[in-house]
């Protein structure tokens, strides 16, 4: 990237109740500790470390017992706005105040690391818009056992890595067209309906595979469009519903175990040469 990118996270609370906050007294669920750390601060941790990433924005209904978590604020410096709609227009906020492109994420993303954010803006840039997504089969490779909402196209399975760019301006209209579906976001058919019965046919008798399907998309708006297959399988395993929770913190434990390994191999072979 020529020059550090703004990123957009998305913080705010859907409407309803939410099966994660049961029992619990806080106001938010980007406050909810995983591995003990607020959710938001894990990924705030790994933007803050991201050399990729300048100026971070948090946007949520209620920013304030948010930035007021000391834990929150330890993790990395951000700008705070209150969001009054939905993500689609807090996305075109951002969009609009952006010297340049855009990357956005969630709150939720509390596996995400510098190492993805490496891969998917090196494999984004150039494009107009690009997408995060993780095939099914590396997650069962893998081993985590996790449910997830899965879009099926010739050649695999996909879900979503919570990571988005956005090239410029260009994309507002795109932008515009999502306000219109933003309610289905969960619902595979009528997110396939919505770009037109030829897509919709070709996707649901897998005739095209999920770049194709992503470029002819982009293309109706005048627009260049990526998908970008992420590496870490672990990058679609978001903190969505309570059964997440034990598949992520076990992934974060892991991690910590090859972390610590890697360091007392490090401290032996330096105190070995020396």
């Amino acid at each position: 990237m020529s020059q550090p990118l703004t990123t957009l996270v998305l913080a705010g609370s859907r409407p309803g109740p939410d099966p994660l906050l049961a029992g619990t007294e806080l106001a938010s669920k980007a406050l909810l500790p995983i591995a003990g750390t607020p959710m938001l601060a894990h990924v705030l941790t790994a933007l803050s470390a991201a050399p990729e990433i300048g100026r971070i924005v948090i946007a949520a209904q209620d920013t304030s017992t948010l930035k007021d978590n000391p834990q929150i604020a330890a993790a990395g410096l951000a700008d705070w706005t209150t969001s009054r709609g939905g993500i689609a227009d807090a996305v075109q906020a951002a969009l609009r105040e952006a010297p340049g492109p855009l990357l956005v994420t969630t709150a939720d993303n509390v596996l995400l690391t510098p190492e993805m954010i490496a891969q998917f803006l090196s494999e984004a840039s150039g494009h107009d818009l690009a997408v995060g997504l993780v095939e099914r089969e590396a997650v069962r490779d893998a081993g985590h056992s996790t449910i997830r909402t899965w879009l099926a196209f010739r050649g695999g399975h996909w879900s979503g890595a919570n990571l988005f760019y956005l090239g410029g301006p260009q994309v507002e209209l795109l932008v515009e067209f999502w306000k219109t579906i933003e309610q289905d976001r969960k619902k595979r058919w009528k997110i396939l309906g919505a770009f037109g019965p030829a897509l919709l046919l070709g996707a649901a008798l897998r005739l095209i595979d999920i770049h194709s399907f992503a470029r002819r998309v982009a293309k109706r708006f005048g627009l260049t469009a990526k998908v970008v297959a992420m590496a870490a399988p672990e990058a679609c395993i978001d903190a969505d519903k309570p059964s997440d929770l034990p598949v992520i913190e076990a992934i974060m434990a892991a991690r910590q175990t090859t972390a610590s390994a890697a360091s007392t191999a490090a401290n032996a072979a330096a105190n070995s040469s020396s």
